[in-house]
């Protein structure tokens, strides 16, 4: 058994002011305090340690379980709607027939070009770029060509291949598009919205295409076939704001013919930012109807309906991903997002300035973007896009890849545990530091921050974001009834897993029943005491026999069990207007002690079996998670929860990754003090 040394989510008195809102559990009164070095560098020994332990006893239990993703909230950052600022996927409503995307009017400044930037500057040339509102993105952006000056579009436009272009105004070069074999000699058979676009060395290295219509689904097989294309990358949904983006161009289960190219699903996997669909696909001719291959999918579904991902995180491992996937000496790897340009020309983008970043340690994004336009028009459409590269360029320069073979483990720790010398940025203590410097985005706690507000936070610098906060149902009459010290958190296969909350106060007991019915939870996993040191630091929500009542709520203690480390309850939830009941799993972890750490890991690792266990049964609704504040504690839960599933399915693990998410998505989550 693996020794655990966990860290302790800082238990400081529980300050009684005039509202009585400032118990400090997860943060101590100062700024200052929060995260002092060297006691925070410890959380990732207790994680590592733990996943040590955990794959020891897992190692021959690898699987990938499918798990739908049932749910989603917004996850984007919203580019506005003004003039300069158009996503790509807007579109003027015409016609069907006339559907065209809206492109962005040029700037006079296009003959400006901007030089290569070293790494060593990058962190710099971003500050300064995204000052202002990112003039100086815009400006760069609308510096480049919109495409080749002698490139034509003869081809795209012949009447017989009109009809075969989602968008009229977004066309392959005759050029660079690829081309197709004939079909019984028809000439306009060989015709289909895909343009070859090179990586940063390898010429063709990508096939970007639009989303395939109805009609040219087995056009764009065939190109898959001809092509030898081993990788499909999908960049968006099928239908966005209830617009067609792409027609469903692969089975959902079994196999389909299209055309003359056979398609049929092997597996898929769905992950939190994106699914994975293997197809075996054959060409069905007399000659090579024998002849199979193995295609994959990647279908990125985190890009948000407007503008761009909030974090580059996801965005980075989707591009590791198909990267590991794709074989070599394979064919080029086709693209897609609707129309091919700007989500597609995004990825390709990101891509070859990575490869770039590696071999001059460099990158040249208003150079390279130059070039591919004059392979396929267009690509990158909105300054935005154009600052998301930098943006995920910036990401992995500053954090690297910090992913992990759990065979490897026992090295890594090793290394971890002794590499402290100047300069070296691979210790402990580094990694971790790099951490603590993430900016608390206080501009985006304005509703936890109203007055009317203010009193049912538990701890005031603890505040759950604008952009992910559990929102309940506004009572008739009621203003500000809506809110509740809550936060969706994603889980590793399905957004919005968790609700990450504060434990609650005697006034904010109801809303957090509210919570609970709302959003049709079964599973709450608490993990403080009531009291510690003789601090208050969660009100009894249960009974501790027969029922209570707490407005419209009336909560039913029906079974209490003591669990080795945890008590397990059995509660009925009943809401009294309606008169419908519903079996809440109550999970108390008692392994945290007052003053110290936690013995060992096996106590954190059953809690995790018994709720996951618990998920499976009842349907996987979120998973209220919480300690005093709502961030200490309830974050570590939540990354080993999250660590040990993908350690389960993959054999890969990322604490740092998994960490820095979990902070973006709640301040302070996995911000501990160890208690000595």
């Amino acid at each position: 058994m693996v020794p655990l040394m966990f860290l302790v989510v800082a238990t400081t008195t529980s300050n009684s002011t005039g509202n009585g809102n400032q118990t400090k559990e997860d943060v101590t009164s100062s700024s200052h305090h929060i995260l002092p070095t060297v006691l925070v560098v410890l959380l990732l020994l207790i994680i590592i340690a733990l996943l040590a332990w955990y794959f020891l006893r897992l190692k021959n239990q690898r699987k990938v379980v499918v798990t739908a993703v049932d749910k989603k909230v917004p996850n984007g950052i919203l580019e506005e709607q003004e003039t300069g600022h158009i996503t790509e996927s807007l579109s003027i409503t015409m016609p069907k027939e006339q559907q065209t995307v809206v492109l962005l009017p040029r700037s006079q400044s296009s003959s400006k070009t901007y030089a290569p930037i070293p790494v060593e500057q990058l962190e710099e040339e971003y500050r300064l770029r995204s000052a202002d509102d990112g003039k100086l993105f815009r400006e760069e952006y609308n510096s480049l060509p919109a495409g080749s000056a002698q490139g034509t579009y003869e081809e795209a436009n012949k009447n017989e291949n009109k009809e075969k272009n989602r968008y009229p105004n977004i066309l392959p070069y005759d050029n660079s598009r690829v081309v197709l074999t004939q079909l019984d000699g028809n000439p306009s058979s060989d015709y289909v919205n895909a343009s070859f676009v090179d990586g940063y060395t390898e010429k063709h290295k990508f096939i970007a295409a639009q989303g395939p219509k109805e009609d040219t689904v087995a056009d764009f097989w065939r190109m898959v076939w001809e092509q030898k294309v081993a990788t499909v990358v999908m960049l968006t949904n099928l239908k966005e704001r209830k617009e067609d983006k792409c027609h469903q161009y692969w089975p959902d289960q079994g196999c389909w013919t299209y055309g003359n190219v056979r398609v049929a699903v092997e597996d898929f996997t769905v992950l939190v930012d994106y699914t994975i669909r293997k197809f075996c696909v054959q060409y069905q001719t007399s000659e090579a109807a024998k002849t199979s291959r193995l295609v994959t999918q990647l279908h990125f579904t985190s890009w948000p309906d407007f503008g761009v991902p909030f974090s580059p995180i996801g965005m980075l491992k989707f591009l590791k991903k198909v990267k590991a996937v794709n074989p070599p000496f394979s064919g080029p790897i086709v693209v897609h997002c609707s129309a091919g340009v700007g989500r597609t020309g995004t990825f390709i983008v990101i891509d070859a300035m990575i490869d770039m970043m590696h071999a001059e340690q460099k990158i040249d994004v208003f150079g390279f973007v130059s070039r591919i336009r004059e392979q396929r028009s267009q690509l990158i459409q909105t300054d935005m896009q154009y600052s998301f590269v930098y943006q995920a360029l910036l990401e992995y320069y500053l954090y690297g890849d910090t992913e992990l073979d759990v065979s490897t483990l026992e090295g890594h720790l090793h290394k971890l545990h002794n590499t402290f010398a100047d300069g070296d940025r691979v210790g402990l203590e580094e990694e971790f530091k790099k951490l603590t410097n993430m900016r608390i985005m206080k501009e985006n706690m304005r509703t936890g921050n109203l007055p009317a507000n203010m009193k049912k936070n538990r701890v005031l610098q603890i505040i759950p974001y604008d952009f992910n906060r559990v929102i309940l149902s506004m009572r008739r009459g009621q203003e500000f009834t809506d809110y509740i010290n809550a936060s969706f958190i994603d889980g590793y296969r399905q957004k919005d897993y968790f609700i990450a909350t504060q434990g609650p106060l005697s006034h904010t007991v109801e809303d957090f029943w509210r919570m609970v019915w709302e959003w049709k939870c079964h599973s709450i996993v608490m993990l403080t005491e009531l009291q510690e040191r003789e601090q208050d630091k969660c009100f009894q929500y249960w009974p501790t026999e027969d029922s209570v009542t707490y407005g419209d709520y009336i909560v039913e203690l029906k079974g209490d069990t003591l669990c080795e480390t945890f008590s397990l309850r059995d509660l009925v939830l009943t809401f009294v207007p309606e008169k419908q009941t519903r079996t809440i799993r109550h999970f108390h972890f008692h392994g945290w002690p007052e003053i110290g750490i936690p013995a060992e890991g096996k106590g954190m690792i059953d809690i995790i079996a018994s709720v996951q266990r618990q998920q499976q049964q009842s349907g996987n609704h979120p998973i209220v998670v919480h300690c005093s504040a709502g961030a200490g504690r309830t974050g570590t839960f939540i990354a080993l929860s999250n660590i040990l599933e993908r350690v389960k399915a993959e054999g890969l693990m990322d604490v740092f990754q998994t960490v820095k998410s979990l902070r973006m998505q709640r301040p302070h989550m996995v911000q501990t003090v160890v208690s000595i």
